[in-house]
């Protein structure tokens, strides 16, 4: 796991950004896990930037969201539908009909789940996903005691999500109580993945993703296992790391690559 700690948002982004792109590089037809929240926006901007200046190009990529509410209207504002097409589908220039997300409004929720993974399958599988992190340590919305072997299925929110998510709706009452997600162990087919996190609100759930045991109390920490995984934190999200220094370190002394191979 490789543990990279920035100033502040902005160079998180910049950070994360190095690495999707660097991990991208090549593929002639490339494979991107995208996740929702507030984490990632600070790298879809930087990502979106570099599409600007000509120096990054996407469109010919495919996309595959984390996740989606049941039940939420496909049209509603703060559908991952619509989140994804704001926030990545036209600032990187994606093909809109090349970027899936679960459907949540299928009449056959797991059907239609099985085919996501399916799809996902018959892609190539994920070549970079890039993950978020809850205030619970949930990565998608693989809430606390989700099997580690989980596929994409139908999940129901803690309620500490739910308020944590309700900043986005008029109300909690709005916050919808089920989801569809890939599973963790979707998650952790991938070929890399890119967390990204930012403030001390996170700290708790970074430190035992990082340094705790491997535990579905804090289903994050089962990427310990994943074997390329590179977490990309600012200074508040990075508070309670016991081994903060050594990362630091880490980061600072590997001249080989410009990548940790921890």
């Amino acid at each position: 796991m490789e543990v990279v700690i920035c100033r502040d948002a902005q160079e998180v982004g910049e950070l994360a950004a190095d690495r999707v792109i660097a991990y991208l590089e090549g593929i002639h037809t490339p494979v991107i896990g995208l996740a929702t929240g507030s984490s990632p926006l600070a790298l879809y901007a930087e990502l979106s930037r570099r599409v600007q200046a000509g120096t990054f190009d996407f469109s010919h990529g495919l996309g595959f969201a984390l996740d989606e509410y049941v039940g939420i209207d496909p049209d509603h504002p703060e559908s991952y539908r619509n989140v994804i097409r704001r926030t990545v589908v036209e600032p990187l220039k994606m093909d809109p009909g090349r970027v899936r997300v679960p459907n949540g409004f299928a009449a056959d929720l797991q059907g239609a789940a099985d085919e996501y993974d399916a799809a996902i399958e018959e892609a190539g599988g994920v070549d970079v996903q890039i993950l978020g992190i809850g205030s619970n340590g949930h990565i998608g919305f693989n809430e606390p005691f989700s099997s580690f072997s989980s596929r994409t299925r139908v999940k129901t929110l803690t309620p500490q999500t739910r308020e944590d998510n309700a900043r986005f709706f008029n109300s909690l009452d709005e916050v919808p109580r089920h989801c569809v997600t890939q599973g963790l162990g979707t998650i952790m087919d991938s070929r890399v993945a890119v967390l990204v996190a930012t403030g001390e609100h996170k700290a708790d759930a970074i430190a035992a993703m990082i340094e705790g045991p491997v535990s579905q109390r804090c289903p994050a920490s089962i990427l310990q296992f994943h074997p390329r995984a590179v977490i990309v934190i600012d200074e508040g999200a990075a508070s309670k790391l016991e081994s903060a220094e050594y990362f630091r370190h880490v980061a600072a002394n590997d001249h080989v690559t410009g990548y940790s191979r921890d």
